[in-house]
């Protein structure tokens, strides 16, 4: 189960910060993302953060988001700076196992950012 929170409204130029609990799996074995989905577009992946460490992160984001993790308590985080009206979408969070590739997704939360 994975569950998404921090989601809001803000100015264009503001920061949010998304957390995601994980539980109850092991978490240092799966890779951690957290993916986007605006109105009429279809998902796409924001940033990445593997078992060790090692991070990965879209073009338009880079520079200004960070992805981060903790192993205990089992949860992924999305630092979001300088946000944009383009930024505006819901926020998913989504663990994939690094060896099998099962998956997990959470709910899902809103981020609004006004121009």
């Amino acid at each position: 189960q994975l569950v998404e929170s921090g989601g809001g409204l803000v100015q264009s130029g503001g920061s949010l910060r998304l957390s995601c609990a994980a539980s109850p799996f092991t978490f240092t074995v799966y890779v951690m993302s957290w993916y986007r989905q605006a109105p009429g577009n279809e998902r796409e992946l924001v940033a990445t953060i593997f078992p060790r460490g090692p991070t990965n992160y879209a073009d338009s984001v880079k520079g200004r988001f960070t992805i981060s993790r903790e192993n205990a308590p089992n949860t992924v985080h999305l630092q979001m700076n300088t946000l944009k009206p383009e930024d505006t979408a819901v926020y998913y969070c989504n663990a994939r196992h690094y060896i099998t590739g099962e998956e997990f997704w959470g709910q899902g939360t809103q981020v609004t950012v006004s121009s």
